[in-house]
């Protein structure tokens, strides 16, 4: 599938584990991109146009939040969509961040089918 997908978080563990998951979905694996936080995937799409981004909130040098307000300051890439997946159970976090055109969330530990599903939708409704 011809998809761009950005996978942010500072686990290497669950970053692979995503991958494989956006595999499953379809998605190639030379299309699909990692940062350690929110600063490397800033970084990142300077040059590199995704298609969706799956961010964790918690994260050291610029967490998920901070990411999110900074995207959406930058017009080139304030519509890619973005999807959180965290331990984030804050309410009033979430709903910040959903007030700031985050798609949605799952929440860690999830399911790898409610992650495909996810990719699915987004990145096929970009297909």
């Amino acid at each position: 599938m011809n998809c761009n997908i950005l996978i942010v978080d500072d686990s290497r563990i669950i970053r692979t584990a995503i991958k494989k998951i956006a595999r499953v979905a379809g998605v190639d694996d030379d299309r699909i991109h990692e940062a350690a936080n929110g600063q490397e995937a800033l970084d990142i799409l300077e040059s590199v146009w995704m298609d969706l981004i799956l961010l964790d909130i918690n994260m050291p040098v610029m967490d998920g939040e901070a990411f999110v307000v900074e995207k959406a300051k930058r017009p080139d890439i304030a519509d890619i969509p973005v999807f959180i997946v965290s331990t984030e159970a804050n309410e009033e976090r979430l709903q910040r961040l959903s007030d700031l055109g985050v798609r949605g969330s799952l929440r860690k530990p999830f399911e790898p089918e409610d992650l495909c599903q996810v990719i699915s939708q987004v990145i096929g409704a970009k297909a």
